[in-house]
């Protein structure tokens, strides 16, 4: 494994809405489901930030915001700055209605990028 310094650490970032108070359960499936679909995407635009991430322990943070506005208001800013950003839909099959959309996945990319959109929000 090779070190990184903080300024070249590769990280992914959840963020979750505050309001749709899902179960633990359910959170831990919808991260999950962002994570794959960052990396999938990840793997096909920056595959040597995909590789550096996983080599170095695949790092995730998990954070909140209030509600569907700050989250769309995330990704928005993740697509400006050209970052892996993927909005997880809810097929509603148990805890919440179909079509709901309940984290964003952002990375893997470099940790101080994404600080930039992330580094103020709250952490799970």
């Amino acid at each position: 494994m090779v070190r990184l310094s903080s300024k070249d650490e590769v990280t992914m970032v959840i963020v979750t809405r505050k309001d749709l108070k899902l179960s633990s359960g359910k959170l831990a499936a919808q991260a999950s489901h962002a994570a794959v679909n960052c990396v999938l995407t990840g793997q096909k635009i920056s595959p040597n930030l995909v590789k550096t991430w996983m080599a170095n322990g695949a790092r995730k943070i998990v954070c909140e915001t209030q509600d569907l506005t700050g989250l769309k208001m995330l990704y928005g800013k993740a697509r400006e700055l050209d970052l892996v950003a993927e909005l997880i839909t809810d097929a509603g099959h148990t805890e919440i209605p179909s079509g709901t959309i309940t984290v964003l996945g952002i990375g893997p990319n470099l940790r101080d990028e994404i600080d930039k959109i992330t580094g103020d929000l709250k952490l799970l």
